[in-house]
């Protein structure tokens, strides 16, 4: 039996993809530990991992907007992230040498830092699109001025930290150059210019775990279900929430409209086809939804290509911009810009992914390229080649 130590940030769509992994490494026997913050510690434990607790300097903080990760908000981001690192690092200080890391890539800085100070190999969970020199997020859907004063400080202040504990230059470290292996949480047929990845990405797919700790969803009559949900993240959208409560009493459609911390007060009246929740059980409500409006997420977008449900995606970043155009480029459902959003063109698009026989073929395809990527018994099998 070997031990492995998982780490991820305090963020469910960097946490939720590496359950099924976790899940089944303990089901072959092994020993999983996972530092992790209250607030996801119940859906880890019902993994089987032990629970090393942490906390957050994200979480809790009314008074820190959630940063998009481009522009004039990069700098501020990366700071944000540097803070988190000092603190995840300070707490894990003692923590326990294991015979392998599971962290996720792209902001958890802090396993990258303890799997090089214990000598130890590294599998780096990917739960976006990924980059190389034929392909890269950069390029095509972020700007920011790399001559910036604020940036070129901000850089200058991780190199120095990434200098003092020995993790070495800035740009291979933020690529995980070091990585012994990525697994990336998405089929190769969704990433864009997915032939050109090299055998260092294993493209495993989704690793999807039971979820027992959201509860279980029934559809409460006959009407189709469309689930509405903009993510965790960057969900303040109450004038979204209101056009879609106020067109919904007309439509022949059982609406599933999840709005985090919104207060449900300021949005109005509420029709009968609709149900109102901060969070819902995603999974649960796709396996009978219809359709899905989404902020298309990367972990959500897996969850409704599994259940091949179309989406209307309406994308709130950057990188959902990406997916967003990924699946309308591959057939998968519409996108629909924010700003375009209104009671006729949200429906309309609704009807239009839901009626559409290439797009259901389309998902038909999809789940097939799912099921051909392995998912979690393969993430599982390439994680043990790297143990002792």
């Amino acid at each position: 039996m070997a031990t492995v130590a998982f780490y991820a940030p305090a963020a469910a769509g960097h946490v939720n993809p590496t359950l099924g992994l976790a899940a089944e490494l303990v089901r072959r026997g092994h020993r999983v530990t996972y530092a992790t913050t209250p607030a996801y510690a119940e859906r880890v434990a019902e993994t089987g991992a032990e629970v090393v607790p942490v906390t957050s300097t994200w979480e809790g903080r009314r008074d820190v907007r959630t940063p998009q990760m481009h522009g004039r908000e990069l700098a501020r981001a990366m700071n944000l992230l540097l803070t988190e690192t000092r603190s995840m690092l300070a707490q894990l200080a003692d923590a326990e040498r294991p015979d392998l890391v599971v962290h996720d890539g792209p902001m958890c800085w802090w396993g990258r830092i303890l799997a090089r100070r214990w000598q130890l190999p590294s599998v780096e969970t990917w739960p976006n699109l990924v980059s190389n020199e034929h392909w890269s997020m950069a390029r095509a859907y972020t700007t920011f001025n790399p001559l910036s004063p604020r940036f070129l400080l901000m850089a200058a202040r991780i190199s120095r930290f990434l200098q003092q504990r020995g993790a070495g230059a800035m740009e291979p470290f933020m690529r995980g150059d070091s990585a012994a292996l990525r697994l990336v949480t998405l089929p190769r047929a969704f990433q864009y210019a997915g032939d050109t990845f090299t055998d260092r990405y294993e493209f495993v797919g989704p690793l999807f775990s039971e979820r027992a700790y959201q509860g279980d969803w029934a559809p409460p009559g006959d009407l189709p279900v469309v689930l509405v949900s903009l993510g965790t993240a960057y969900n303040d959208r109450p004038d979204f929430y209101r056009t879609v409560l106020r067109s919904a009493e007309t439509r022949p459609w059982h609406v599933v409209l999840a709005i985090g911390d919104v207060d449900p007060a300021a949005l109005g009246p509420v029709p009968p086809t609709v149900e109102i929740h901060r969070h819902v059980p995603q999974l649960a409500v796709l396996r009978h939804a219809r359709a899905f409006v989404t902020h298309a997420g990367m972990g959500s977008t897996m969850e409704a290509l599994h259940f091949q449900v179309p989406m209307v995606a309406i994308p709130q970043m950057a990188e959902q911009r990406a997916n967003a155009d990924r699946i309308a480029e591959l057939g998968l459902g519409t996108t629909l810009p924010p700003a375009q959003v209104t009671a006729d063109t949200l429906w309309t698009a609704i009807d239009e992914v839901t009626t559409s026989h290439h797009i259901r073929t389309r998902l038909t395809w999809m789940r097939d390229e799912l099921t051909t990527a392995g998912g979690t018994p393969a993430a599982a099998d390439a994680t043990e080649r790297l143990l002792p």
